[in-house]
């Protein structure tokens, strides 16, 4: 089984996803005649489970699962999910949430459950100890643990309506264990697994006291995503502690890894080292974003001024959680990065997080808003499928030359 063709297939999503940003920019330079909440959630959905999900599936699959020779209902889970994608692909665009695109999104749950249940079952024996894999299981938990979420939502949508504070809050309840428990949790499982793999050891109660601190962080975080319809002063308190074990879970990472970063510039290409250090220092942005949005004045402004969200979202997706994803497909030879990607890509992401933080912080200290704004950041926007483009188009000539 060629796993660089389950890439190429996820790359194709990536490259809708960043077409489907560049019309959404776009709806605030000229009329289009498409529904923007419609589009919107074709975009975030074909991002998080066409593109990342599937990435981090196929890493895991590759890294602890292949040898378990159960490769077979392996793609009929992949076979399955890409079902779900497209379909969610080719209905909210048109419908939004209505019948047919639930439906698909529904089944995707069910193809993440599977998915959980097969690498659960099947890790073999020599890896079930290793702290890689705890992290990757947990992660996998996590990913089970968010789908609350849009299970919620139905009901809420049903009985409250989308105005209700539930609404929004089975949203980011969703969004919060993708980002910081499913995601997070699987990179660093890729990277311990890495680390092993060189025979690296580590003191069993220094593993132990980071893995304690990063799941505490992923679920006293989840505070800081109800801030915005202002509860009581406990859900701030417990936040904050939150985002301050989060603080601390990284930074004693940071000490147990800081002494082999001489063995990862080795290993890794200079390619893959530079979007590790991108990634690196983004996530300390990270950190302290949230531990400030744990303050009341913070947590009101983030709600007031949406683009500090949209900033933080696509600060961790495209500045964090893309680069450590391409740079592990790159290290297993699952993906090739050209030069040409990363320049182009580096670009948009600067340039369009520029801007989108620029107006949040324009709005609230009062900077002049020029006249071009959003044609600017349409215009960069277009930079993202030109990276994109240039990737999948490099993964499919790899493909095809291998075979």
């Amino acid at each position: 089984m060629n796993l660089k063709k389950h890439i190429g297939i996820a790359l194709a999503y990536f490259l809708l996803v960043a077409l489907m940003g560049v019309l959404l920019r776009l709806f605030f330079v000229t009329p289009v005649q498409l529904n923007f909440k419609y589009i919107l959630h074709a975009h975030s959905h074909t991002a998080l489970l066409g593109w990342i999900y599937l990435g981090l599936t196929t890493l895991i699959y590759k890294i602890f699962l292949s040898e378990a020779e159960k490769s077979k209902l392996y793609k009929r889970i992949f076979i399955f999910t890409n079902i779900c994608i497209l379909g969610m692909l080719v209905t909210f665009p048109f419908q939004g949430y209505a019948l047919y695109s639930i439906i698909f999104s529904t089944l995707f749950l069910f193809a993440s459950y599977w998915f959980t249940w097969f690498a659960i079952k099947n890790i073999p024996e020599h890896f079930k100890h290793r702290f890689s894999w705890k992290l990757v299981k947990a992660s996998l938990w996590y990913l089970v643990f968010s789908s609350i979420g849009p299970w919620a939502i139905g009901g809420v949508m049903a009985t409250l309506g989308t105005e209700s504070i539930w609404y929004k809050t089975s949203i980011y309840f969703y969004l919060h264990f993708q980002y910081n428990g499913w995601f997070i949790l699987a990179l660093l499982g890729i990277l311990f697994y890495i680390l092993e793999e060189k025979s690296v050891v580590f003191k069993a109660e220094q593993l132990k006291s980071v893995f304690f601190l990063l799941n505490f962080a992923v679920i006293f975080t989840l505070f800081l995503s109800v801030l915005w319809f202002g509860p009581p002063k406990i859900i701030y308190v417990l936040g904050l502690i939150g985002a301050v074990a989060q603080i601390l879970a990284f930074y004693e990472l940071y000490i147990l890894i800081k002494k082999q970063c001489s063995f990862l510039i080795k290993s890794i290409s200079p390619q893959g080292l530079l979007l590790f250090k991108i990634a690196g220092v983004l996530l300390v942005v990270k950190v302290f974003m949230q531990f400030f949005s744990a303050f009341p004045y913070m947590a009101d402004l983030a709600y007031r001024l949406k683009d500090f969200v949209i900033g933080y979202l696509h600060l961790v997706f495209l500045g964090i959680v893309i680069p450590l994803m391409l740079a592990f497909l790159n290290y297993f030879r699952l993906l090739k990065i050209p030069k040409s990607f990363l320049w182009f890509f580096l670009v948009a992401f600067i340039t369009t997080e520029a801007l989108i933080f620029y107006k949040a912080f324009a709005f609230w200290l009062g900077l002049p808003f020029f006249q071009n704004y959003y044609i600017l950041l349409a215009i960069l926007s277009c930079l993202f499928p030109i990276a994109v483009g240039i990737l999948f188009f490099n993964q499919i000539k790899s493909f095809y030359l291998s075979t």
